[in-house]
């Protein structure tokens, strides 16, 4: 009996093979080129990535095909699994490089996101490397791509997380492991481990010291609940500091931190939690919103509410969406540039590539700000 079943399974693994030989045959591949992965193959033919390894073995015993750790199976110079009639008209003789795998994770495709994945797409390219883009659709399904593309010998990964407040176990795994993993637009302050992301408290305090120097002292503070997520906290404590640096009151009537996701569904309506921010406090001149989401709300609260913008309440924003300058009013905003964001992650993840033993590194990008129409000037000329 056990010497039937080693015979089944070494039968099973010499169809794999010859099955992928087959696979090769269909897509054309050449020299170099990348074949199936084990956990692809697996998939492919309901199997288990041992039986899957073993034949990818087994072809590489034969010449067909050659492996490299964390790289993966690639088509050998002289793998011989072409037909006479399948041959390309031309096969080139000269090697070619191979190129490494990385990936990007992202929770959705916003404006805001889209600008990300281009920008680490342009710099993916100039870095030789082939890019893969994965869109998570809740957290247990981006745990579930982290490990996929770990057990497809993907050299690195960006990860931009979902709402989260505490990092997630398999993060924090691959990151035991020192596999290259840098996250995005996030800091998890539980955790050493790489991050780019831009500098939102800097940011913040920048736009509420440019309101205070178009001479607003009545300055409030928008935001949605902070819910463990470091960028709304840190951009609420720029706010803060550019009011006490200037020796302004903060007035906790001007702030509201409890804007809730239902109403910002629908930005062109009235928000009746900013109905009562914005109605009750007739000295506020100015909000500063923690993103442009936000900011939308407030715009058209406003409106509906007959607040003129600017000419009544100053309003500006955080993060620069294409929305920003199509509302009514255009949007004075804090501009987060996505493409020194993606150069650094890159960057930073080919370093961790080539076996950099440095500890985790933490790097800022800077935020600028972007005038449109939504300030008044309250300086008098």
């Amino acid at each position: 009996m056990f010497h039937r079943e080693k015979e089944r399974k070494q039968l099973l693994y010499v169809q794999i093979a010859e099955k992928l030989k087959t696979e090769i045959r269909s897509r054309k591949l050449r020299a170099h080129d990348p074949v199936p992965s084990e956990g692809e193959l697996a998939k492919k033919f309901g199997v288990s990535r041992m039986t899957t390894k073993l034949a990818l073995e087994s072809l590489a015993k034969q010449g067909i095909v050659y492996r490299l750790a964390r790289r993966g199976t690639f088509l050998s110079e002289n793998g011989s699994v072409w037909e006479a009639e399948d041959l390309p008209a031309y096969t080139p003789k000269v090697m070619r490089p191979i190129k490494k795998r990385i990936a990007i994770l992202v929770p959705n495709m916003d404006d805001y996101i889209s600008r990300i994945i281009s920008s680490v797409e342009n710099e993916a390219r100039k870095s030789g490397c082939h890019l893969l883009i994965k869109i998570t659709t809740d957290k247990e399904d981006e745990s579930e791509c982290l490990q996929e593309l770990y057990e497809d010998q993907i050299e690195g990964i960006i990860l931009y997380p979902r709402g989260r407040k505490t990092c997630s176990e398999k993060v924090l795994r691959l990151n035991l492991l020192n596999y290259p993993l840098v996250i995005i637009d996030r800091i998890f302050r539980e955790v050493q481990i790489d991050c780019v992301y831009h500098d939102h408290y800097q940011g913040a305090y920048n736009l509420t010291q440019y309101l205070i120097a178009k001479g607003h002292k009545e300055i409030g503070y928008v935001s949605m609940i902070f819910d463990g997520v470091t960028s709304r906290e840190d951009r609420y404590q720029g706010y803060l500091r550019a009011m006490l640096d200037h020796n302004l009151p903060i007035n906790s009537q001007n702030i509201f931190l409890e804007c809730t996701e239902d109403y910002l569904n629908n930005l062109n309506a009235s928000n009746p939690q900013l109905e009562t921010l914005i109605g009750c406090n007739h000295t506020l001149t100015a909000l500063v919103c923690a993103d442009d989401y936000v900011a939308a709300s407030c715009l058209y609260t406003a409106i509906h509410m007959n607040k003129s913008v600017p000419e009544q309440l100053s309003i500006v924003g955080f993060t620069d969406i294409q929305l920003a300058s199509l509302l009514p009013v255009p949007l004075t905003t804090g501009r987060q540039t996505t493409e020194k964001l993606g150069e650094a992650a890159v960057n930073l993840l080919m370093q961790r590539m080539d076996n950099s033993r440095q500890g985790a590194i933490t790097i800022k990008v800077n935020t600028s700000i972007v005038e449109r129409s939504s300030v008044r000037s309250l300086q008098i000329e």
